[in-house]
């Protein structure tokens, strides 16, 4: 057992973290590439104003039209990203594994705000797998593969939140905990979760062409 956390605690960590960046290069390059081939004047009419305006915009909760006709999407929505982001990031337990490995730090959440965050998130996922079953139109467009990412992203807060309470099997639980967090990190710029390094240049693009083009809103 030990010799297992060693290993997905170690090597394991650092293969997540190049395959996770050697993605992230990989796809904004073809993506880059792609666009260029695909519209040969996208660079000309690119716009900071308009991107960045298009950007904070949709960073606002309830800034859009359809925003304010899905209300209770849009909280479980913005509640859920909030929590994904912060909790792993300004985790104690994390912030301490990496001082003992990078002799860097910052500043932390409670361990309260955080199991509440790790709540947020399970329950936003339940929502979201709910949403994906009853609803006619996202029914429509879910396949298998949006389930798996799912459950991808579910797993590491479950695990977490097994471990850190010490439930029953929770050193087993810890193992997963820490591969089931590489695995997700590993697949995000493959799978549809790469919006969340992809959002501000699909967002800024779209922004630039309604902003500065068709002098149009693109909410």
């Amino acid at each position: 057992m030990h010799d297992i956390y060693d290993f997905v605690s170690g090597p394991m960590v650092w293969v997540s973290l190049i395959i996770f960046a050697a993605g992230c290069i990989y796809r904004f390059v073809s993506m880059a590439l792609l666009a260029k081939e695909k519209d040969p004047f996208l660079y000309n009419y690119m716009s900071p104003y308009h991107a960045l305006r298009s950007i904070f915009h949709w960073l606002t909760p309830f800034g859009s039209e359809n925003m304010r006709k899905n209300p209770v999407f849009t909280i479980v929505a913005f509640s859920f990203h909030i929590c994904i982001v912060i909790a792993p990031l300004f985790l104690f337990a994390h912030i301490i594994l990496i001082k003992q490995s990078w002799n860097v730090s910052w500043w932390f959440i409670s361990d309260t705000t955080a199991d509440i965050m790790t709540i947020i998130v399970i329950a936003s996922c339940i929502f979201f797998l709910i949403r994906r079953i009853v609803r006619p139109e996202v029914k429509f467009l879910t396949t298998a593969s949006d389930y798996i990412i799912l459950a991808m992203v579910a797993a590491p807060f479950v695990t977490g939140f097994w471990t850190y309470h010490q439930f029953t099997g929770f050193r087993i639980m810890g193992i997963i905990h820490i591969l089931s967090g590489e695995i997700l990190l590993a697949a995000i710029p493959f799978t549809r979760l790469s919006h969340m390094i992809f959002f501000p240049v699909s967002r800024g693009y779209i922004g630039s062409e309604f902003g500065a083009i068709r002098h149009a809103k693109d909410w």
